[in-house]
């Protein structure tokens, strides 16, 4: 956990990034654009992101559970996970004992977002990042990873964040074994294990976004009078990089919902 910035009020606010294998520095931007009472940290999961120094021999074993440990450490937290990270915080219940309020960015439900996402690469390829994919399945090294990355920017962004998105996505960490083990072990799995309704939720996502599909979170389950939805207009999978003030504004009316006794 790294602090990101401070301001006054009691809340901390708990960022965690998707990915997985990419680490919480691409949510800068997003804690930037957040007009938010209290404290803001960046969150990367053992093993993940900058977070590989005096790690066991398997950080792993402790994913996604590990995230409890953050949100103990904290009062009055509010746990933000962007795309897998949301999903790891829905597959996590252990976490709702600890937190005041859940933030979902990009995320999904279970995952037939997947299968989503397969079909949009199939149907709208990418010749860089399929020559980036061909030569990281030769050698699975940390640069060959950053620039397969790197060629997927026209899926994760508008062709109006594009380049502020692949500069983003070039200067981030990223580990390999951790993109590894999701894909062995919760990506093709994943169903969220709890839903939070006597907590403030915010349900946010670019109306654009073509790696997570939505579509999920029309069942009657997800759609509780505790949560407040707000689609981004023109953003793409990193919504704050396009439209900063729309994240900002939704963010807002989240802290005043958090603010309410009438919030629950």
């Amino acid at each position: 956990m790294r602090l990101h910035s401070a301001r006054p009020g009691e809340l901390n606010w708990l960022l965690l990034p998707g990915g997985p294998g990419i680490g919480s520095e691409s949510l800068h931007e997003l804690a930037d654009a957040m007009e938010v009472p209290g404290a803001i940290w960046l969150v990367d999961l053992p093993g993940d992101g900058s977070n590989t120094g005096h790690l066991a021999d398997d950080p792993f074993r402790l994913w996604p559970h590990v995230l409890v440990e953050a949100a103990e450490a904290v009062p009055n937290a509010i746990f933000a996970g962007h795309s897998t990270g949301g999903m790891y915080l829905l597959a996590t219940p252990a976490v709702r004992n600890h937190i005041c309020g859940l933030v979902l960015l990009d995320t999904a439900p279970d995952y037939a977002w997947h299968a989503e996402y397969v079909q949009m690469t199939q149907d709208d390829p990418l010749p860089r990042f399929a020559e980036a994919l061909a030569a990281y399945e030769r050698d699975k090294s940390t640069a060959n990873l950053t620039t397969l990355v790197v060629e997927s920017a026209e899926w994760n962004f508008n062709p109006a964040g594009v380049d502020a998105g692949r500069e983003m996505l070039a200067r981030m960490p990223y580990n390999r074994e951790a993109v590894d083990w999701s894909d062995a072990n919760f990506d093709h799995t994943y169903e969220a294990q709890w839903w939070p309704t006597d907590i403030p939720v915010l349900r946010l996502w670019g109306t654009d976004d073509r790696i997570v599909s939505q579509r999920g979170w029309s069942a009657p389950k997800y759609v509780t009078p505790n949560v407040l939805a707000c689609a981004v207009p023109g953003a793409g999978h990193f919504p704050w990089i396009e439209n900063s003030r729309a994240v900002t504004e939704a963010f807002r009316d989240f802290s005043t919902r958090l603010a309410s006794p009438k919030a629950d």
